[in-house]
């Protein structure tokens, strides 16, 4: 969408983007609340691993079907409704898989739950690329940081309500109509973008354009590598390296905390590098690791490998999301191209790595994981429209400095 450049004052382009870094916090921790009862979830509704496995693709299904939709929504609506409406639809929907009895109506409700988490999920990443344009400095990876510090609240919460044997449907509707409070108080304060009155409303589904095909491509590398390491890094240690459960799960939750890291660390570092050689560093750390995860013979190698990868990897989503509302004069459709592009990869990653294991081995899997993390390196360069596309100082869409200290 593109919109009517209407001129804020400095002091509230800097509340819109905590505003923002809020939601981004709220959509995470929705993301971590339901992660933390798959179990729960899974007994209620009578289901085998292989059920569940079908279960959990709908997400992405919904996700990539909605994704497309959002441009429309915040082209009728305006951006703070719009994302006011989607951020609710999400939080929501976290009541509907715990109250699913069976496997028909857990995928019902997957699906819903991912279309609203994919509409939210564009609206809220547009807003975040126009901010940082006004700004005139990079915000996006510390948005995403902050998404992923809501997945760890959400999960720690989910964490205490398992152990302490809480009904999901219970810790779920309290969860939701928490995080819907929050959602929709933080939304008060971001920009009310609205559309040109002579703009024509974006179609209802469309492909996304050439550019957002190639700046999709390096988002998928990069998800294809979080999703087979959050998924999989456990069991790579526990059943390849015969280590303990616990220092097994410790390694997903070190790759966790030291992407969450590097994402609120990161605005600084592409301001000073830009993307393309934050993102081509990235790529060469993400190899390295890989290439400790192939030829470890030590627990310690591998969880440096994991860590090294989570450091390489970190940053890329929202330097992607960054470009593809840059490329085009239609923000939202490009950046729900990239979006459904890594959220296929992230639905593919985890049963492509289970498959290649179980023809070869989990070190083979690997070796795949570290080839698309060359990617990363090699094809940075889409990325370089955005450094130079970025405003520094716009007339039209910069923001006015505030005259009070």
């Amino acid at each position: 969408m593109s919109v009517v450049e209407k001129v804020y004052p400095m002091r509230e382009v800097r509340r819109a983007r905590y505003a923002v870094a809020a939601v981004f916090a709220v959509h995470g921790a929705v993301t971590g609340s339901f992660a933390t009862r798959v179990p729960w979830i899974q007994d209620h509704a009578f289901l085998g691993a292989g059920q569940l496995g079908l279960a959990l693709a709908f997400p992405a299904l919904g996700a990539s079907v909605a994704m497309p939709l959002a441009g429309g929504i915040s082209h009728r609506f305006g951006a703070r409704n719009a994302l006011r409406g989607l951020i609710a639809l999400w939080t929501l929907s976290l009541i509907l898989p715990s109250l699913a009895p069976n496997l028909l109506t857990l995928c019902l409700a997957l699906f819903v739950y991912g279309a609203s988490a994919g509409m939210a999920d564009v609206a809220m990443n547009a807003l975040g690329v126009e901010i940082e344009n006004r700004l005139g400095r990079s915000i996006m990876s510390g948005l995403h940081g902050m998404w992923s510090a809501g997945a760890l609240i959400g999960s720690a919460a989910g964490t205490l309500a398992a152990h302490f044997g809480s009904d999901a449907r219970v810790h779920h509707t309290l969860a939701a109509a928490v995080l819907t409070v929050l959602g929709l108080v933080a939304c008060t304060w971001v920009l009310d973008l609205q559309p040109a009155e002579d703009e024509e409303p974006p179609p209802r589904f469309a492909l996304p354009p050439k550019s957002a095909l190639l700046i999709g491509a390096i988002g998928f590398c990069a998800v294809f590598a979080e999703g087979a390491s959050l998924d999989w890094s456990a069991v790579y240690l526990r059943h390849q390296l015969d280590t303990s459960a616990g220092l097994a799960a410790a390694c997903t939750t070190g790759f966790t905390l030291t992407m969450a890291v590097a994402r609120v660390a990161g605005d600084r570092v592409v301001d000073r590098f830009g993307s393309v050689r934050t993102v081509r560093a990235g790529g060469v750390l993400a190899v390295l690791g890989g290439l400790l995860i192939i030829v470890a013979g030590h627990p310690v190698v591998a969880m440096t490998g994991f860590a090294l990868m989570g450091l390489g990897i970190a940053v890329v989503v929202p330097l992607c999301f960054a470009a593809a509302g840059r490329s085009g004069p239609n923000p939202s459709q490009a950046i729900a191209g990239v979006a459904t592009i890594t959220y296929t990869s992230g639905l593919v990653a985890p049963s492509a790595i289970g498959g290649l294991a179980q023809a070869t081995s989990l070190v083979v899997s690997f070796g795949l994981v570290t080839a698309l993390a060359c990617g990363l390196a090699v094809f940075a360069g889409v990325l370089r429209a955005g450094d130079r596309d970025r405003p520094t100082v716009s007339p039209a869409s910069a923001a006015v400095p505030d005259p009070r200290p």
